[in-house]
């Protein structure tokens, strides 16, 4: 059996529709594309399989529904026309999914809601829960409350976030695109498809397109960035063509369709999960040479004598960055002092900690089991 027969036959998917096929040519929503979708789902359901759906789709519904063809660039608009295209969304997914005698659960995200570590487990339990229930979730970003400081930036983002928290074994983008390929279809006809590889390949990046279509965010940059968040929970990621005939019946059926990104990597701890998808950093450590040694190779927890500068203004407990001197990111992690204090302990040894502070909390700046490698 290949690896594709073997994702196929995974007991839980995430999948995610984008914006570019769920409207209609900019004439609202693409419903029947929803109904082809929702009948699939509901013969994976059928199999025995348990489905959380990401969609895109509520702006470009709004938009249709109040007149609008282009896309609002003032964040209280988008609100606004997000609002207004929920309703039809989640009706048009209702209403398919009710001929197969399935209900749907509307989820509403904020960043905030997995940043912070009680609303994590939360949002976890409840769709841990709809599953159970045999209910299908669709989830979107709450973009009535978002800000543009707390926003995921695109549902690919947000489809691996929820692959990690259901702990998902794969992750299906639904796009516009065969798949990834090794240069810009659109602009290049020797283009070649990626048919397999692995999620950590450097050469990817090369080859990722970052232009987002007219009604989506996101571009196959930000896909390949999903796939690797996701892989964290070890999911592996199909990015394929959404408007192919049974496309996720065939990906099931280990069908050679669109582009697997392999994971290839153990799944971190769910606590280790939730720090790695953090978006929102409060401050930044710099570290030197030697500590990045120890962070990436020894697994050790990171102490003030490896530190070099404290950047940003963060609390106790607050997520922090750890880069090397070249401002490339390493790790992150929870610190155990404020900005204040780690300024005043960085590159000194743990045993002067308490002479410099007047009392010691812990050794370490980030213990590693509250660090996480980027």
């Amino acid at each position: 059996m290949n690896i594709r027969q073997q994702l196929g036959e995974s007991r839980r998917w995430v999948v995610k529709i984008g914006s570019a096929l769920l409207s209609n040519d900019q004439a609202g929503l693409n419903y029947e594309g929803i109904g082809a979708w929702a009948t699939q789902m509901a013969q994976l359901r059928q199999a025995g399989m348990e489905v959380v759906l990401v969609s895109s789709g509520a702006v470009a519904a709004g938009m249709h529904r109040i007149g609008r063809t282009q896309r609002p660039h003032a964040l209280h608009e988008l609100q606004a026309v997000a609002a207004i295209g929920q309703m039809g969304l989640i009706q048009a997914y209702e209403s398919r999914f009710k001929q197969y005698d399935l209900h749907t659960a509307q989820v509403l995200l904020t960043h905030d809601d997995l940043s912070h570590r009680q609303r994590y487990l939360n949002a976890r339990s409840t769709l841990r829960t709809l599953l159970d229930y045999g209910v299908i979730p669709v989830v979107n970003e709450n973009d009535t409350v978002v800000t543009d400081e707390i926003r995921f930036g695109d549902n690919d983002t947000l489809a691996a976030l929820v692959a990690n928290l259901v702990e998902a074994d794969v992750l299906v983008v639904l796009t516009d695109q065969a798949g990834m390929f090794d240069k810009d279809p659109r602009k290049h006809k020797d283009a070649e498809l990626i048919r397999e590889a692995a999620v950590g390949d450097s050469k990817l990046d090369t080859m990722a397109d970052g232009g987002p279509g007219a009604l989506g965010r996101g571009g196959m940059v930000t896909k390949l960035r999903a796939a690797r968040l996701a892989a964290r929970s070890g999911a592996s990621t199909f990015i394929v063509a959404g408007r192919e005939p049974d496309i996720l019946l065939r990906v099931r059926e280990g069908e050679q369709v669109g582009t697997l990104l392999k994971a290839g990597q153990a799944p971190l701890s769910a606590r280790k999960q939730w720090l790695a998808g953090h978006l929102q950093i409060n401050g930044r450590l710099v570290i030197d040479d030697g500590a990045v040694r120890v962070l990436t190779q020894g697994g050790k927890s990171l102490l003030p004598v490896g530190v070099r500068a404290v950047e940003g203004n963060f609390k106790r407990g607050e997520v922090v960055a750890c880069v090397d001197s070249k401002g490339r990111e390493v790790a992150r992690g929870l610190v155990n002092y404020n900005s204040d204090e780690a300024n005043r302990i960085m590159s000194q040894p743990s045993d002067r900690i308490e002479k410099l502070l007047g009392y010691v909390d812990e050794p370490e700046l980030i213990h590693r089991d509250n660090l996480v490698l980027i």
